[in-house]
């Protein structure tokens, strides 16, 4: 198991940036798969980005590509997700989510067995 804690958060108008991170501890903090999800007031929790152990593979949900980039430093252990472009429909809580089992989960929520808190990104138009 690992906890992980987000940061970075915060509000920012259309067209700025943001970056998250999120603190990986525990036995088995360093590589391990990873991603971030949002959710929104009233919506579903959704897959934002997701990157395997080595950091060689990442995926991205079509609404943030181009404009979101993960990225890891394993040797801290820290997960990063640079915002830029943002937009109103941004706006979410971020959540850092990990498999410590698995070299690459992917967008399947259910597939994560450990959540961070949660961080607020508010994009205001």
């Amino acid at each position: 198991q690992v906890r992980l804690v987000e940061s970075g958060g915060g509000s920012v108008q259309a067209g700025g940036s943001l970056r998250l991170s999120c603190e990986i501890s525990g036995r088995l903090a360093s590589g391990i798969a990873m991603g971030w999800f949002r959710q929104a007031p009233g919506k579903e929790r959704e897959f934002v980005a997701a990157i395997s152990k080595s950091g060689r593979t990442t995926e991205y949900n079509d609404s943030v590509k181009g404009r979101f980039t993960l990225s890891r430093d394993n040797a801290k252990p820290l997960l990063y997700l640079q915002m830029s472009s943002l937009k109103p429909e941004d706006t979410a809580v971020y959540y850092c989510a990990a498999n410590p089992t698995a070299y690459y989960v992917g967008p399947i929520r259910r597939d994560y067995t450990d959540w961070g808190q949660g961080t607020q990104v508010t994009v205001s138009s």
